[in-house]
C-alpha cells in the first residue's frame, strides 16, 4: 500500500503507468534523500517537534540506511513507488510510530525537490572535475605540438596554416566558456527548496536556514510557491549545461574522426580505442569518438525535450514533472561516460608530425605571400590581386617560412592565459 492510498484499491496497469521508472532511477536518489530527511529530523528536534530522543533514533536509522545505500544493498521494494516511500517504510519498520514522524512538516514535493537538487549539485561537481581532466590533456597535447603545423579548413576547403597546437589549444579554452555556463547552472541549483511542502509552507514553525545550513546549500528558496516552480528550472538550466559541453565534445569528436581518416591522416587512434571491420582487415575505426559524436548529438537536445514537458505548466505541482527524471537524470549518467572516453582517447591520439609538407596543401600559403607584399608597401587589395593572379598562372613560389606574432595565433598561443582563465572559474567549486 502507497503512503498516501486511503482505502480504495489502485488499479495494477494504472499504478505502473504512474509508477513509471521511478524505483530504477530513484536508486540514484536515495543517498540525497538520507541527507535531506536527516537535516530535517534536526530540524523538527531543533522547534520542539521531535523529542532527542526521537531525533537520535532516526538519524541513527537513517545512517543505517545511508550504509545500505553506500554497500548496494538497497532496494525498492515491489509496490513501494519511489526511495522516499522506501526509506519511511524501513523508518517505520525499525522504529515504529517514530517513524511516522519524519514527514511532519514536508511534502513529497519538496522532498524530492530537495533530493534532485542535492544530486545535481553533486553531478555537476563531477562533470567540472573530469572537464578539468580534459582540458589539462587538451593544454598539455597543445604545448607538445605547438611547432607541429596542419592545415586549417573553412568551408571544407585548405584554407590557412594551422598547428596542432592552435587546435588542441581552441578546444581547451572552449571548456572554459563550458565550464562558466556550469557555474551558471550550479548557483541556480544551490538553492535550498525544503520546508515549502506542497508550495504552500507549512503552519509548523520551521526553521528553513537551519535545514539550508545542515545540507550545505548556499541559499534558500525563499518563497515556497517559488521554491516548488524551481522543479523544472532548475534541470532546464543544468540542461544546458549539458548541451554546452555535448556541443564542444560532439564537434572535437568529429575533427577527430574527419582528420585520422586516410584522406587527411593527421591523426592516428590508438589501436586500444578503435575497432575492426568483419570484412576489410585494414580497416581501424573510430568507433569511440563516433559514438560520442551521437551520444552528444542526442543530449544537445535534452533542454528542448525538457521544456516539451513543462510548456504551458501553470504553477504548483504537476505529475508532468516526474517524466523530467527520465531524461535528466541518465543524460548526466551519460555526459560524464562521453567526458572519461574523450579524455582518454584523446591522452593517446598520435600527433602525424609532417602533415603540411605534402605538396596539395602548398595554397594554403598564399596569404602569406600577400602579407609579404603589404609589409614591403603594397596596397591589400593589390597584393591580393597579384597573388591571385600568379597563382592561376602557375607562378607562383610559395614559402613556407610564417611569421605569427599575435596572441592566439599560431606562434603565440598563450596558453598560459588559457589556464589563468579556467582556473578562475574551476576556483569556484574548490
Amino acid at each position: 500500500m502507497k503512503l498516501w492510498q486511503k482505502e480504495e484499491s489502485i488499479d495494477k496497469v494504472f499504478e505502473r503507468f504512474t509508477v513509471g521508472k521511478d524505483p530504477e532511477l530513484d536508486v540514484h536518489l536515495a543517498k540525497f534523500d538520507i541527507m535531506g530527511s536527516r537535516a530535517h529530523t534536526q530540524m523538527l528536534g531543533e522547534i520542539g517537534l521531535l523529542t532527542l530522543e526521537e531525533v537520535t533514533a532516526l538519524c541513527k536509522e537513517l545512517d543505517n540506511i545511508a550504509q545500505q545505500i553506500l554497500a548496494g544493498d538497497f532496494k525498492i521494494e515491489d509496490g513501494v513507488e519511489d526511495c522516499h516511500s522506501q526509506i519511511e517504510l524501513l523508518l517505520t519498520a525499525e522504529l515504529g510510530d517514530i517513524g511516522k514522524k519524519i514527514h511532519s512538516g514536508r511534502s513529497r514535493n519538496d522532498q524530492v525537490l530537495t533530493a534532485l537538487k542535492l544530486f545535481a549539485k553533486a553531478e555537476l561537481r563531477e562533470i567540472v572535475t573530469l572537464t578539468k581532466s580534459l582540458f589539462d590533456v587538451l593544454i598539455t597535447l597543445s604545448e607538445r605540438h605547438k611547432e607541429v603545423l596542419m592545415p586549417g579548413y573553412t568551408h571544407m576547403q585548405v584554407a590557412m596554416p594551422s598547428s596542432f597546437g592552435l587546435w588542441f589549444s581552441a578546444y581547451a579554452e572552449s571548456l572554459i566558456d563550458d565550464l562558466i555556463q556550469l557555474k551558471a547552472s550550479y548557483q541556480l541549483v544551490d538553492k535550498n527548496p525544503l520546508g515549502s511542502a506542497a508550495g504552500y509552507g507549512s503552519s509548523f514553525p520551521l526553521d528553513r536556514l537551519s535545514t539550508t545550513k545542515k545540507m550545505g546549500f548556499e541559499g534558500l528558496n525563499i518563497n515556497a510557491i517559488y521554491a516548488q516552480m524551481t522543479r523544472g528550472k532548475m534541470e532546464k538550466s543544468v540542461a544546458f549545461t549539458v548541451n554546452s559541453l555535448a556541443a564542444t565534445l560532439a564537434k572535437f569528436a568529429m575533427d577527430v574522426c574527419l582528420y585520422a581518416g586516410q584522406d587527411f591522416e593527421f591523426f592516428k587512434v590508438d589501436p586500444r580505442y578503435a575497432t575492426g571491420s568483419s570484412i576489410m582487415p585494414h580497416k581501424s575505426n573510430p568507433d569511440g569518438f563516433e559514438l560520442v559524436r551521437a551520444k552528444c548529438n542526442v543530449l544537445q537536445a535534452l533542454p528542448y525535450e525538457l521544456n516539451m514537458i513543462l510548456v504551458n505548466l501553470p504553477s504548483g505541482y504537476h505529475r508532468d514533472l516526474q517524466i523530467l527524471k527520465e531524461r535528466f537524470i541518465p543524460a548526466l549518467f551519460s555526459l560524464k561516460d562521453c567526458l572519461r572516453i574523450v579524455t582518454a582517447m584523446t591522452e593517446a591520439l598520435e600527433v602525424q608530425q609532417h602533415v603540411i609538407e605534402s605538396p596539395k596543401y602548398e595554397a594554403i600559403f598564399s596569404v602569406e605571400e600577400v602579407n609579404k607584399r603589404v609589409n614591403a608597401g603594397m596596397a591589400f587589395r593589390d597584393a591580393y590581386h597579384e597573388v591571385s593572379s600568379q597563382i592561376k598562372a602557375g607562378i607562383l613560389n610559395f614559402d613556407r617560412d610564417i611569421q605569427h606574432t599575435h596572441i592566439g595565433s599560431i606562434g603565440n598561443l598563450r596558453n598560459d592565459l588559457i589556464q589563468e582563465s579556467f582556473r578562475k572559474e574551476y576556483a569556484f567549486f574548490e
